[in-house]
């Protein structure tokens, strides 16, 4: 029997793997942004960043499976791409490189020029990216429990950092909100929305959702029923928590508008702590925040390096942590706004294909698991993804534009959203066309 405490400690457990640190550094941005707009723009956010997560987990208990099986639906050569794709996202590509730049923003950047003003970062962002790498590289080869225990200890406390900071911005910032720039000028919701890709906990839910799955087994659930029941409980305690930090980060980077400009949100956060605490209250943030992105990341390279030795039998554990901590090492030197703007153009790839695979999860009985269904409405969505990853590269598709322009919703980037249900549609005709003409067949045979 689950119990309110299982259910708070899934809830926690689940809501320390989503929260990287590196989530951190998109609220305060948007905040700051956004301005005037800045509700509409984290309503969108919350969605996609907190929204999406949560039913990608759930999409998982019902399946009861993992997402290279809920994949394989489709395709088992889709499911295995499409599952490699994210677990690459959140390791060595994108979320291990961010979390690393985080650390390094938030607890040594900020006081470089204190020691020195004619210091190269870069040289210094090499030098601190080195030592934390080396650090995950020992870790990860022998992880045991220590990243739970300290994860255990460290989540909390950058929790309650973190509300410390929201209440010190709370009483101290009293600008009023700013003009939003263009981009949060109008449709500022769906601006919101798709930069809640940027946190990538959605395409991270399905990769979470067996933990949860596994930890409810482990209390005796085993009916599906109450397995989805259990997993929105604990989905429920984890969507709270992430509510309450993206909205009042957020809210402290709209109030810091007229404070300065700053590259990223790490930035952001950097200097708001050390305007409300002074530089040691500061300093104190940032070495919980890198401590929490350090276990993070060996997290993520353990997490990946199963994956990938498990998937490629051929591939040994060791080897693969030594390819994950030297790729994450590489991509973290290009800079945490580098990373950033490379990672959009996956992630409007990889977004529409995981919300339409999570939304086939929970209609799945309606149509019988059809692999026609999930085939046509995936298929349909993957042609925007293509199309909307080539635009945020900076390729120009103008005949192709024309054309899925017609969609709607397509101006606010979620031309994919008609396509998806139209693409699944036809795949469910399709099936009861191929499974009335067999019936039909074998009738004929029987008759004859």
């Amino acid at each position: 029997m689950v119990t309110k405490k299982d259910t708070m400690f899934i809830g926690f457990m689940l809501f320390a793997l989503f929260f990287g640190a590196g989530n951190l550094i998109y609220p305060p941005e948007l905040g700051i942004q956004a301005g005037e707009n800045y509700w509409l723009a984290i309503a969108g956010f919350i969605i996609t960043g907190v929204g999406l997560p949560i039913v990608g987990v759930m999409a998982i208990s019902l399946s009861g499976t993992d997402a290279r099986a809920l994949g394989d639906r489709a395709h088992p050569l889709f499911g295995l791409i499409f599952t490699s794709a994210i677990y690459l996202s959140i390791g060595p590509i994108f979320a291990i490189p961010r979390a690393a730049n985080v650390a390094f923003e938030m607890s040594l950047k900020p006081y470089v020029p204190m020691v020195s003003s004619s210091v190269n970062m870069n040289v210094v962002l090499l030098i601190f990216s080195l030592c934390f790498f080396a650090l995950v590289y020992w870790i990860s080869l022998n992880p045991s429990k220590i990243v739970d225990r300290i994860g255990q200890i460290l989540t909390p406390i950058l929790l309650l950092a973190i509300v410390a900071l929201a209440v010190a911005s709370f009483l101290n910032f009293d600008s009023p909100f700013q003009p939003p720039n263009d981009t949060y000028s109008s449709g500022a919701f769906f601006e919101g929305f798709i930069n809640g890709y940027l946190t990538m906990d959605a395409i991270a839910g399905l990769a979470f959702g067996i933990i949860v799955i596994n930890a409810l087994k482990e209390r005796g659930v085993t009916d599906g029923k109450k397995m989805f029941t259990e997993t929105f409980k604990a989905g429920a305690v984890t969507a709270i928590g992430l509510i309450f930090v993206y909205a009042s980060i957020g809210w402290m980077g709209a109030k810091m508008a007229t404070t300065g400009s700053y590259e990223n949100g790490g930035e952001i956060l950097a200097t708001g702590a050390e305007m409300l605490f002074g530089s040691f209250g500061g300093l104190i943030l940032g070495l919980i925040v890198t401590l929490a992105c350090f276990t993070t990341c060996v997290g993520l390279t353990v997490a990946c390096s199963q994956f990938f030795s498990t998937t490629f039998p051929k591939l040994q554990y060791k080897q693969l942590v030594v390819v994950i901590t030297l790729v994450s090492f590489g991509i973290t030197n290009l800079g945490l706004s580098q990373i950033v703007a490379i990672s959009v153009p996956a992630l409007v790839f990889l977004y529409p294909l995981a919300i339409v695979l999570m939304g086939l999860a929970f209609l799945d009985r309606f149509f019988k698991g059809s692999t026609y269904v999930y085939r046509g409405a995936l298929l349909f969505t993957l042609i925007f993804s293509i199309y909307d990853a080539m635009v945020a590269i900076g390729i120009e598709v103008k005949g192709l534009e024309s054309i899925l322009s017609i969609a709607p919703l397509f101006g606010e980037g979620l031309g994919w959203l008609v396509p998806s249900i139209v693409g699944g549609v036809f795949g469910y005709i399709l099936d009861a066309i191929k499974n009335g003409t067999s019936s039909t067949n074998a009738s004929s045979k029987r008759v004859s």
